[in-house]
C-alpha cells in the first residue's frame, strides 16, 4: 500500500466512526440531551489528550487553538443541533453534505487550491448521493434550520482548511494540537449546554459506557485521525472523506436498528462512495504547511457528523 493511500485509510476512520454515533445516541444514552452529548464528547476527551502529552499552547498558538476548537467542535456542534431541531434528519444531512464545496472555495481562497471541475464535479456528485441515502419524500424545509446546517458546515469546513493553513507548532505532536482542540471546543460548548439544558440527569452505567466510547474513540482517537489526515491529504480531498459518516449510518442502521435498506439507499451509497474514491485520485499529496512539523516513523506507523446520523440521534 502507498504511504497515501495508507493516509486516507487512517483518516476515514473517523468519519467511519462518527458513522456509529446515530446507534450509540440511540441505545446507550438518554434522550433529548444533544448539547450535553456534545460536550461529553469533546471535553473529557480534550482533557485526557492534554494529561497524556502534557503539553500547552505557547504565544500565537493560544489563541490558533481556540479559534479551531471553535470552528471544529464549539460553533459545529450547536449549530448542527439548531439545524436538527428545526429540520427533518435527512433535510440536515443533505444540507450539510455541501461541505465538500465550501472547502473548494476556502481552499482556493486561503491556500491556493485551486478548485477544478473533478473536484467541484465529485463533491456536487457526493452531495447527491448523501441525498439519495437520507433524503424523504415530501421533507419539509426551515430557512433557520438550513441557514444553521450551513453554517455548522461552514464552521468545519474551514476548520479544515485552516486546519491546513496553520499546521502546528514545532516539537508539538498531533496528539498533544487535536487536545487543544477538543478542550476549547469543549468549554465553548459548556455554557451554552448548561444554559440550554440545564444539569445533567443520572446517568446509568450504560449511559456512561455510552459517553466512554463516543469521548475516546469517537472523538480522540477519530479527531487525531482526522487531523493528522488534514496535514498529509488536501483540504477537498480530505473532506470528501465525509460521505462515508453517512453510508455507515444506513448499514448500521439496517444491519442493527432493522431500518429499511432499499435500492435507491443502496445506488445512493455507490454513488457516495464513488465519489469519495475519484475524491482521492490524483497528483501526490502536497507539502505541508511550513508550520507542521514532520511526522516521525513511528508516529507514521501509530494508530492517530455522520451528518444525519448526529441529526437524526438529537432529534429522537
Amino acid at each position: 500500500m502507498s504511504r497515501k493511500a495508507a493516509t486516507v485509510a487512517l483518516t476515514a476512520i473517523a468519519p467511519i466512526s462518527w458513522g456509529s454515533t446515530y446507534y450509540v445516541t440511540t441505545e446507550f444514552l438518554p434522550s433529548d440531551r444533544p448539547l450535553l452529548t456534545g460536550l461529553l464528547r469533546a471535553l473529557p476527551a480534550g482533557l485526557a489528550l492534554l494529561a497524556l502529552t502534557r503539553k500547552l499552547p505557547q504565544g500565537a498558538w493560544w489563541w490558533k487553538s481556540a479559534v479551531l476548537g471553535a470552528l471544529n467542535i464549539g460553533a459545529f456542534f450547536p449549530l448542527l443541533f439548531l439545524a436538527a431541531y428545526r429540520l427533518p434528519g435527512g433535510v440536515a444531512a443533505v444540507v450539510g453534505s455541501v461541505g465538500p464545496l465550501f472547502v473548494v472555495g476556502l481552499a482556493a481562497l486561503f491556500l491556493g487550491e485551486k478548485p477544478t471541475v473533478k473536484s467541484l464535479l465529485t463533491a456536487v456528485t457526493a452531495a447527491f448521493g448523501v441525498s439519495l441515502v437520507v433524503l424523504k419524500a415530501g421533507a419539509a424545509f426551515d430557512l433557520v434550520g438550513v441557514g444553521a446546517g450551513l453554517l455548522s458546515s461552514l464552521s468545519m469546513s474551514a476548520g479544515i482548511v485552516f486546519t491546513k493553513r496553520w499546521g502546528r507548532p514545532e516539537g508539538v505532536g498531533a496528539l498533544a494540537l487535536t487536545g487543544w482542540q477538543l478542550t476549547a471546543g469543549g468549554l465553548v460548548i459548556l455554557p451554552i449546554a448548561f444554559l440550554i439544558e440545564g444539569a445533567p440527569p443520572a446517568l446509568t452505567g450504560t449511559n456512561l459506557a455510552g459517553y466512554a466510547y463516543l469521548a475516546f474513540g469517537n472523538t480522540a482517537i477519530s479527531y487525531f485521525l482526522w487531523f493528522r489526515g488534514i496535514e498529509r491529504l488536501s483540504a477537498s480531498s480530505a473532506t470528501l472523506l465525509g460521505p462515508l459518516s453517512p453510508i455507515t449510518a444506513a448499514v448500521i442502521g439496517w444491519a442493527a436498528l432493522g431500518q429499511a435498506l432499499g435500492p435507491v439507499q443502496v445506488l445512493g451509497m455507490l454513488i457516495a462512495f464513488g465519489a469519495t474514491l475519484a475524491g482521492q485520485l490524483g497528483p501526490r499529496t502536497p507539502a505541508k504547511s511550513s508550520e507542521a512539523e514532520s511526522f516521525s516513523p513511528a508516529e507514521e506507523n501509530g494508530q492517530e457528523v455522520s451528518m444525519d446520523l448526529e441529526i437524526s440521534a438529537v432529534r429522537r
